[in-house]
């Protein structure tokens, strides 16, 4: 009997990888705090992942079972966040009280993810060997 990982893993795999996009995105919010004009960004978790799974299961044509599905649509889940602060004069949009908050929030729920998955290949590992309580 053949193990699908897509199963196993379920949402978790492309949770992280929609985790670490908006840490990137995060960060480059924090690294432009003091430029003038800059425009805070976000990204919508909920459909950058919905995004993620339809990329995962709309996949080019393969020539052969063992390749990966690879997708090349791209899509735009980055966008310009609200502002909750009154203007500085400057144009930046950045908060950085707001930035700390969703770095941590997000690092956490990275973290969660990863546990889960550390979780299922663990029992995926003791299933296959045999061993384990």
């Amino acid at each position: 009997m053949a193990i699908s990982l897509d199963k196993a893993f379920g949402m978790h795999e492309q949770a992280l990888l929609v985790r670490d996009r908006r840490a990137q995105v995060l960060s480059e919010n924090v690294a432009n705090a003091d430029t003038p004009g800059y425009k805070a960004k976000d990204i919508d978790f909920q459909q950058a992942l919905v995004n993620a799974q339809s990329r995962q299961s709309s996949s080019m044509q393969r020539t052969h079972d063992g390749h990966f599905p690879i997708s090349t649509a791209t899509r735009h889940e980055v966008k310009f966040r609200n502002p909750e602060q009154t203007d500085t004069g400057d144009g930046n949009s950045v908060d950085m009280n707001r930035e700390r908050n969703a770095m941590m929030q997000n690092a956490i729920e990275y973290q969660t993810s990863l546990q889960f998955l550390n979780s299922r290949i663990s029992g995926l590992k003791k299933a296959i060997t045999g061993t384990g309580q």
